[in-house]
C-alpha cells in the first residue's frame, strides 16, 4: 500500500484539474487519466504480491498442515527434511517450479511496467 501511495503523490494534480476543466466526471478523471498513469505501479504490486505468496515459508507452515494444503516452498522443506542429500535434483526442479510462474507473469506485465514509466504524462 505504501508504494501504491508513494507512486500516487508522484502523480501531477494538473492532470486531474486539466481533466475536469475540460468537463470529465470523478470516475471519468479516474479510468481515463489516472488508471492507465497508474499501470506501471499496478503491474509491481501484482508482481511483488505474486512472489510473496509463492515463497511464504513461515506462515504457511505454520497453518498449512495437510498435504494437499502446503504451498510449494513448504512442501520442498518438508521434502528436504528427511535426508537432505538425496532429493537436490527434485528440490531444484520445485524452485523452476516457482520461478516459472513469476517469470510468465513478469513477460506479461513487462510492456505495463516498461511502457507506463517512460510515457510522460505531463510535460515539463
Amino acid at each position: 500500500m505504501w508504494l501504491i501511495k508513494g507512486f500516487f503523490d508522484t502523480v501531477p494534480k494538473e492532470l486531474d484539474e486539466a481533466a475536469i476543466i475540460d468537463g470529465r466526471s470523478h470516475w471519468q478523471v479516474f479510468t481515463k487519466i489516472l488508471l492507465p498513469t497508474l499501470t506501471p505501479i499496478l503491474a509491481t504490486t501484482i508482481l511483488l504480491a505474486l512472489v510473496g505468496v509463492l515463497s511464504e515459508f513461515l506462515l504457511g507452515s505454520i497453518f498449512l498442515t495437510s498435504n494437499d494444503t502446503k504451498t510449494l516452498a513448504v512442501g520442498l522443506y518438508g521434502m528436504l527434511e528427511g535426508d537432505r542429500s538425496n532429493n537436490l535434483g527434485v528440490f531444484a526442479a520445485g524452485s523452476v517450479m516457482i520461478m516459472v510462474p513469476v517469470i510468465i507473469l513478469y513477460q506479461f506485465l513487462r510492456r505495463y511496467i516498461v511502457g507506463g514509466s517512460t510515457a510522460g504524462a505531463v510535460k515539463g
